[in-house]
């Protein structure tokens, strides 16, 4: 249920000065023929790349509208296109999560000035006014004159004259009368919310019920912040204190992870999946708070542990390093190609107790035999609403009625794979989300059609920081303020022995 998907400071985005300055060499006009000349200039449009940051984010953000692409996905695959520079990238992609973490912010200034309304608007001239907007009020290093003028010129390309001239009225519009670009005071509350730190409305005024007004606020602006990143060390490789001397004489910024002794926090280095260090197995890139499920379920070596949804497969391979490789798990997810995933962690991670297997959870009690397993963990399909910072397209494709659906699912695969747990046992339930009616509700609903099993004290397999957390039924909800992390729950449940 994590994610890796990291995020970029606006505050470093490279800005079109900057990057105007350094665009060409200088060429003296002595000693250089008509030719030569001819041809350094030609080799510097070659060099050129394919198409611009924002050009880029545009499409991008256009796919994930108008077919439904998801923006990690679809932005990995037109970085990989384009091959802009390094800190063009880092503007294509801040703004593309960018705009799309602050869309209904962006949407309702912009309300104000376009005169047929947004909704009516091309996608392409929807998403190209909207990270113009998040550029103007975000990004505040970079010129609003040059935001004008790039949204322009990209008008001019995208469109025809027409729309070119539109934009540049709304944006320069916008920019004369920028006082009007903030949120009234008087709204209510949920209202407030919602605009202030661009989440639905229905999203806020749920959380209200479950969380109250002050919990509800500090969720949403936890979710706008960038993830941090942290990588999980190999235990079977390395130890922490190793990997963080290491990764320091390097000129890296580390510091020691306060939720999981595995953890290791990034605070500069570079892309830390690029690294020998990765590639060699030596630690996988997780966030926190998922590094707390394999705490909980607290294999032994020679144990046999069930992974039911593994897939990709983070959380199979800490297992298998917290059983020191031995033993066996059994990882199993519905498809095939992510089997595939599984596989290719524990070939990374050199890990050889991982049997990476096919099939639907929900059929799991007809493969395996009752109370064949020492462990298993139900890291359930969810709403996924815990990792908004990272994934910012699920506070817009998320509704209600999905969490409604995806709760049947839940209660059904508890029911299915408890049988499979020895007495005395460890099932661990857990979710990437803060949803009540997923978590603690769901968790209690299968306590009680279960006699066998009951919840376990959280204070053992935690540490200090659970002690803020909130814990009901043997499980912690961990939320995206509580430590800057994903917000999680986790369940620890065992069953009586007979």
């Amino acid at each position: 249920m994590s994610s890796n998907k990291s995020g970029n400071n606006p505050k470093s985005a490279n800005n079109d000065k900057s990057r105007n300055n350094t665009r060409a060499g200088r060429f003296s006009d002595k000693g250089v023929k008509n030719s030569d000349s001819r041809n350094v200039n030609n080799s510097a449009r070659m060099q050129k790349p394919k198409v611009s940051a924002r050009a880029l984010a545009v499409k991008v953000l256009s796919a994930v509208e108008q077919d439904g692409a998801y923006s990690n996905l679809e932005l990995n695959r037109r970085l990989k296109e384009a091959e802009l520079s390094s800190a063009d990238a880092g503007l294509a992609t801040e703004l593309v999560y960018g705009t799309i973490a602050r869309r209904n912010t962006l949407d309702y200034y912009l309300e104000r000035f376009v005169a047929k309304g947004v909704a009516k608007l091309q996608p392409w001239v929807r998403s190209l006014l909207r990270i113009s907007v998040y550029q103007i009020i975000y990004l505040d290093r970079i010129p609003e004159h040059a935001v004008v003028s790039e949204a322009v010129n990209l008008a001019k390309k995208l469109g025809h004259q027409g729309i070119s001239g539109m934009v540049n009225g709304v944006l320069r519009n916008m920019i004369r009368n920028r006082e009007q670009l903030q949120i009234p005071s008087h709204l209510p509350v949920a209202e407030r919310i919602s605009l202030e730190h661009s989440h639905p409305l229905w999203m806020v005024e749920r959380w209200i019920r479950q969380y109250g007004e002050a919990t509800t606020e500090a969720i949403c602006r936890a979710n706008n912040e960038p993830p941090a990143v942290s990588v999980r060390v190999n235990a079977t490789m390395t130890t922490r204190a190793k990997m963080m001397e290491e990764m320091a004489s390097s000129g890296a910024v580390v510091e020691a992870s306060r939720l999981s002794p595995d953890g290791i926090l990034v605070r500069s280095g570079g892309n830390m999946a690029l690294t020998s260090w990765y590639r060699d197995g030596l630690f996988s890139v997780q966030d926190e708070s998922s590094m707390l499920v394999a705490e909980a379920v607290a294999p032994e070596e020679g144990q046999r542990v069930l992974d039911c949804c593994a897939a990709p497969g983070g959380k199979t391979a800490h297992m298998a390093e917290k059983m020191q490789d031995r033993g066996q798990i059994i990882a199993n997810d519905v498809h095939a190609h992510k089997r595939e995933l599984i596989l290719e962690q524990a070939e990374r991670l050199g890990l050889g107790c991982i049997d990476a297997v096919t099939g639907d959870a929900l059929d799991l009690n007809k493969r395996y035999a009752e109370a064949s397993f020492d462990r298993i963990l139900l890291d359930a399909p969810c709403s996924g609403l815990g990792v908004i910072r990272r994934k910012p397209d699920v506070k817009w494709s998320k509704s209600a009625s999905d969490i409604e659906d995806i709760s049947s699912l839940q209660s059904e695969l508890l029911d299915r794979v408890a049988p499979l747990l020895k007495p005395g046992g460890i099932l661990v339930y857990s979710t990437c989300t803060i949803e009540a009616a997923e978590n603690e509700d769901m968790v209690a609903g299968f306590l009680s059609r279960h006699p066998e099993y009951q919840a376990m004290e959280t204070s053992n397999w935690s540490q200090s920081e659970a002690r803020s957390w909130k814990a009901v039924n043997g499980g912690v909800q961990i939320l995206p303020q509580d430590a800057h992390s994903d917000g999680f729950y986790i369940a620890r449940l065992t069953r009586t022995v007979n």
